[in-house]
């Protein structure tokens, strides 16, 4: 399941020990994970609270984690159309390491949770370089749910689909998720049947038309 600020990024220098003059073992000197940037456009919900959005970063890999494992199974379902109970790291790295020139991942990062920053929501594209055709994903978390939030990240994603040139979007949704259907539909997708499964629908947007 696309206006930020740019700021300067930090990180301490490491610093090593040796124990009777030798060097630390090799494995002191691997380069460690760098935190992520907590800097982006903010978004202030209608309670109260405040997110930062922006393109997701090689660094998000904890905070993405972290999201995935505050979600409800049917809302893994929901988004990857079966279920999983966890978020590997390779996969999670996979997920953070964004190739511009074929994918977009909007992310909602709550950046006052206590155990670290928590990636919320999800909106990514995935383009087809040769069709210009781009599959889509959405995730919100149901603490988020009713707030407009999955619309606007939508919104967004279509509109950075569109300066990519995307000349369509399109995503297969499970027919019992009615509020991923209703978004839709509010957002202009037409939907059909696969046949290959009755259980999903399949939503198109032909971003050309929708300009």
């Amino acid at each position: 399941m696309n206006n930020p600020t740019n700021s300067a990024r930090s990180m301490d220098a490491m610093r090593f020990q040796t124990i009777g003059g030798r060097p630390p073992p090799r494995e002191q000197f691997l380069r460690p994970e760098l935190a992520p940037q907590l800097t982006g456009e903010t978004i202030r919900t209608r309670d109260g609270r405040t997110f930062l959005m922006r393109d997701i970063q090689r660094t998000d890999i904890d905070a993405l984690r972290r999201g995935f494992a505050s979600l409800t199974p049917q809302e893994i379902r929901f988004r990857f159309l079966h279920p999983m109970t966890e978020l590997p790291p390779n996969f999670a790295k996979q997920l953070c390491d964004v190739d511009p020139a074929a994918g977009i991942a909007l992310v909602l990062i709550d950046p006052a949770d206590k155990t670290g920053p928590v990636i919320r929501a999800v909106a990514r594209a995935y383009i087809d370089p040769a069709t210009h055709v781009a599959e889509f994903g959405l995730v919100v978390h149901h603490d988020l749910a009713g707030l407009g939030l999955g619309t606007f990240m939508m919104q967004r994603l279509i509109d950075a689909c569109r300066e990519r040139g995307v000349v369509e979007l399109w995503g297969d949704v499970l027919s019992e998720n009615g509020a991923m259907l209703e978004l839709c539909d509010h957002l202009g997708f037409g939907r059909h049947s696969e046949f290959q499964d009755p259980g999903i629908m399949r939503v198109t947007l032909d971003l050309a038309q929708s300009a």
